[in-house]
């Protein structure tokens, strides 16, 4: 894979959910993110004048909005999600072909749909990695 040496253009991204064991596209993406964390565990002891620390245990959560569609298998499979166990998730930030692939298990939080009188209806999706987010250059 060759390094990209330019911006990478958001409008390409692509998101895969788990429906029925397979990563599923899912239709009609506004935007998606996802925020990884890692503990940072003290170990300064008394006397010390300055903190130590060891890294601990790394997390992600994420997001995703689209525009909503009850035709969509993958929309359908995130709309019954909350309370669910967890699910594959594929994250292509610029597309399936150029950049970086996101991929793992979540359980997805919350799944709410907004309408409004002057716009698309849309659902918001927040979700909880459970175990390790997998980075893969394509």
């Amino acid at each position: 894979m060759a390094t990209n040496t330019a911006v990478y253009s958001g409008t390409q991204g692509v998101a895969h959910f788990d429906v029925g064991g397979s990563v599923t596209p899912v239709a009609s993406i506004i935007s998606f993110s996802v925020s990884q964390t890692g503990d940072a565990i003290e170990t300064s002891a008394m006397g010390s004048t300055s903190r130590t620390y060891l890294p601990g245990l790394t997390n992600y959560t994420g997001s995703m909005s689209v525009y909503f569609r009850d035709d969509d298998a993958a929309q359908s499979a995130l709309f019954s999600a909350p309370g669910a166990a967890a699910a594959s998730v594929e994250l292509f930030p610029s597309g399936r072909t150029t950049g970086i692939k996101l991929s793992g298990e979540i359980v997805v939080t919350s799944h709410e749909i907004t309408a409004a009188n002057d716009g698309a209806v849309t659902a918001e999706i927040s979700f909880q990695g459970s175990g390790a987010l997998t980075k893969a250059d394509l």
